[in-house]
């Protein structure tokens, strides 16, 4: 049995993903600004840098299942509206 070398320049984000990454940031984005906090205001209260909130926002980092609870928690919507426009 003969396997096939991994090539690696293709193990880039399926596109459904990264739209869904997207959505939920502009989602994060939106929900934070009608808080009237900034980034760094709603990083502290979730324990996480603004850094990462900034990535969270712009679809580029992968929150775990936990920080995704915590910011549903935050803003008193379910989980899974989090992910719908």
């Amino acid at each position: 049995m003969v396997l096939e070398p991994i090539a690696y320049h293709n193990l880039s984000m399926p596109k459904t993903s990264a739209q869904t990454l997207k959505s939920l940031g502009k989602k994060v984005q939106k929900l934070r600004k009608e808080k009237e906090l900034s980034q760094e205001e709603l990083a502290h209260q979730l324990g996480i840098s603004r850094v990462y909130m900034g990535f969270i926002e712009q679809g580029r980092e992968t929150p775990s299942l936990k920080l995704l609870m915590k910011i549903s928690r935050k803003f008193g919507v379910k989980l899974e509206d989090l992910f719908h426009k």
